[in-house]
């Protein structure tokens, strides 16, 4: 599992080494991290090292400290190295290592911002060391035009110092210029900001390099499901399970105008391992999913009735639909665990439970808000999904799942879960119904297992948004494979869930 922090967590586990004085060893642990990242990525694309040229865009601050220190450690490998000192001033030691080690310096002034662009956009190596996680807002004057040309040129490797510069490492929001990194070393642990968008958008691959204050991290701010932890925490079934031990999902999803939404939903759940499905719609509804998915156990009867473990509501309905709507009032009130998809919210309740698990992408995010009185509009959303996500949980007192190129989940606890294994091309039409179905499907099977994320650390309160992460984690790489990296529509992702299964 991936453990992301806040910037400011970052800060006070360092501050009690900073107080002993050993600040300058963190600085060269970090600088020589991100110098054999350089290093690391040149060989692994092909590229050489000894002759190579690197532009570090060195801050005043501590960020370009690291920054001119890992460029004076390559020089010292035989590449060629400029330093354009974007405040006009650095930091003192690690300029004068540069200098000593026979590195260029370039002090950036309005007068000479071509110049600086020409020398970064012809290096094999850019170094994003402007702005570090304690920095507020983004770039201005001679760096933010500096950024700005050189994200419209450059085409070379770009590697950034800890975080790219103008993103913002506690929530991932981004402001405008921002260098668009394809590494990012950051040091000690991951930064939240780098596993939220927009900020995601920027970093490119995480590499985490640890300087020893590790030991000394509280709780993070943010997790990630790997391969490793599916591997543990997936449910599969024991020698003596049936049907019903296995789990048993009720689905009140489709409508005359989307009944297609209610077979994806399905055809998601039973790929995903759960024992039984009970679908509840209308008879033509429930005669095509009854046609695609035989396995289902279709009927038009009341939510009241059912005996489930879980709830999948509202893939598909709409406003008109009043007998579905009326199955998810019955179904949220039965005290079970619940996926809401969009066509559910109106029906319900203000006041939820964590155990209710909302799925929205930014636009649906940002209605529920303004609900709630609390509207930053879509762009709003898509510009802080982080502060969007876990101020809908709040207010809703439910676990968010905003789906998403990163998708974040947030607990009402205040844990967060980011997943970002899909591919692109999982942005098509009846995507998030296959989502919904799968998540539907661990709902069902693990409702009864609260210390299911024990071997993790994650605790109970917090078992529904870590099932959903594990949902957002098999779906997208459902997605990923079935892709291939061309085009992929929503049956196709049902079809591979099996696949993934297997292989985790």
């Amino acid at each position: 599992m991936i453990s992301a922090y806040t910037g400011t967590q970052i800060r006070e586990a360092e501050r009690p080494f900073l107080e002993k004085g050993v600040g300058a060893v963190l600085m060269q642990r970090a600088a020589y991290g991100l110098a054999n990242a350089v290093v690391r990525e040149l060989r692994r694309r092909g590229g050489r090292l000894y002759g190579a040229s690197v532009t570090v865009l060195a801050g005043k601050g501590n960020n370009g400290g690291d920054g001119l220190f890992a460029a004076a450690m390559l020089a010292g490998r035989g590449m060629r190295t400029t330093a354009v000192l974007t405040a006009g001033e650095a930091h003192a030691d690690g300029l004068a290592a540069l200098e000593k080690a026979g590195g260029r310096v370039l002090r950036l002034t309005p007068d000479n911002t071509e110049k600086a662009v020409a020398a970064a956009a012809q290096a094999d190596v850019v170094i994003d060391a402007v702005l570090g996680t304690g920095a507020q807002g983004g770039l201005r004057g001679p760096a933010a035009a500096l950024i700005d040309a050189l994200g419209r040129s450059r085409s070379g490797l770009v590697v950034a110092c800890d975080i790219p510069s103008g993103v913002d490492a506690d929530n991932g929001e981004a402001f405008a210029p921002v260098l668009r990194a394809d590494l990012t070393a950051t040091f000690g642990a991951a930064k939240a900001g780098l596993l939220a968008d927009p900020g995601a958008d920027f970093a490119g691959r995480v590499h985490v390099i640890p300087i020893g204050i590790e030991a000394a991290l509280p709780e993070p701010a943010l997790r990630r499901l790997e391969a490793a932890d599916l591997s543990v925490l997936l449910p599969r079934p024991g020698r003596r399970s049936h049907k019903y031990s296995r789990g048993v999902l009720g689905v009140v999803a489709g409508s005359q105008r989307y009944p297609g939404a209610a077979v994806l939903a399905c055809r998601g759940a039973l790929a995903s391992g759960v024992g039984m499905v009970r679908y509840l719609g209308p008879p033509d509804v429930a005669d095509l999913v009854r046609r695609s998915c035989p396995e289902v156990v279709c009927g038009t009867g009341s939510a009241a009735e059912a005996h489930v473990q879980a709830w999948l509501l509202g893939p598909g309905l709409d406003e008109e639909a009043h007998e579905q709507l009326e199955r998810v009032r019955e179904a949220a009130a039965a005290g079970l665990p619940v996926v809401a998809d969009a066509g559910a919210l109106p029906a319900l309740p203000r006041d939820l439970a964590s155990r209710f698990v909302l799925t929205p992408h930014a636009g649906e995010l940002a209605a529920l808000l303004g609900r709630y009185g609390s509207g930053p509009g879509r762009t709003g959303v898509e510009d802080a999904t982080l502060a969007a996500a876990r101020r809908a949980s709040e207010l809703t007192g439910a676990t968010v799942l905003l789906k998403g190129a990163t998708t974040l989940v947030a607990a009402p606890s205040g844990a967060v879960f980011s997943q970002a294994e899909a591919t692109p091309w999982l942005a098509t039409a009846g995507s998030g119904d296959v989502l919904a179905g799968v998540l539907g499907s661990l709902l069902a099977q693990l409702a009864e297992v609260p210390g299911v994320f024990d071997s993790v650390g994650v605790p109970a309160e917090d078992r529904w948004a870590g099932i959903a992460a594990m949902a957002a984690s098999v779906h997208g790489r459902a997605g990923s494979l079935a892709s291939a990296g061309g085009p992929v529509n929503a049956s196709g992702i049902a079809e591979t869930i099996p696949e993934v299964l297997r292989a985790m």
